[in-house]
């Protein structure tokens, strides 16, 4: 499968420590962010071996070593990076066409049923429009049954130039934001456009906090 020659973020398991010449996670500048939807995504990992969770935001070699230190494999793969290639830019007469078909078939190319959790950070609010219902629908396909999906959305219009922020897992329950690329929001999900996202899971929690993202928690 195409996605699966260009591979930045392979499996890995056993033990794992912080890449040659890193500082460890509380050393690093950013802001820490407490979060229920993540204490609640994680609740029972300590427990188990050998699951398998998609990192779909920037590359992080903390969350890399998070999974991996308690023995569970991660693949990484950067999608906004992806889906801001100019390739999948298609000309039209009203401008260029963001092309998901080609996108989807060069990306995720994952067997069903392959991951049991999916770190989507808040990506779909700065994804193109024609990619969010496609791309909700090939993690569907991924994602085992019992499996879960942690996504955080903006709860109000903070604009267009909202900075975009890198999520690094601090511990169970709290995240460390660095600033990331200059990427845009294009677009403010309310509760029910969430819940129609994702349509046919088993359950959506939502987890309100006091900033202005809206933790969601949907299992399938």
């Amino acid at each position: 499968m195409p996605s699966l020659l260009k591979v930045r973020g392979l499996f890995h398991s056993g033990a794992a420590g912080a890449a040659p010449g890193s500082a460890p996670a509380s050393a690093v500048p950013g802001i820490l962010r407490h979060s229920n939807g993540l204490r609640e995504f994680l609740h029972g990992w300590d427990k188990a071996e050998g699951r398998r969770v998609l990192d779909l935001g920037c590359t992080s070699s903390f969350n890399l070593n998070f999974f991996t230190e308690h023995g569970h494999g991660v693949y990484n793969d950067d999608l906004l990076l992806e889906a801001d290639r100019p390739v999948y830019r298609l000309a039209s007469d009203a401008g260029p066409v963001f092309d998901a078909a080609a996108w989807l078939r060069d990306n995720l190319g994952f067997p069903p049923e392959r991951f049991d959790a999916v770190l989507l950070w808040d990506l779909v609010d700065y994804m193109p429009e024609a990619l969010v219902k496609p791309l909700i629908a090939r993690l569907t396909e991924i994602l085992r049954p019992g499996g879960t999906v942690l996504a955080y959305f903006h709860t109000k219009d903070v604009g267009p130039e909202a900075p975009f922020f890198r999520y690094h897992i601090h511990d169970h329950e709290t995240l460390q934001l660095r600033p990331g690329p200059p990427y845009r929001l294009q677009r403010i999900f309310n509760n029910r456009h969430v819940e129609n996202l994702f349509r046919g899971y088993r359950s959506i929690k939502f987890f309100l906090a006091r900033d202005t993202l809206r933790e969601v928690l949907a299992s399938k």
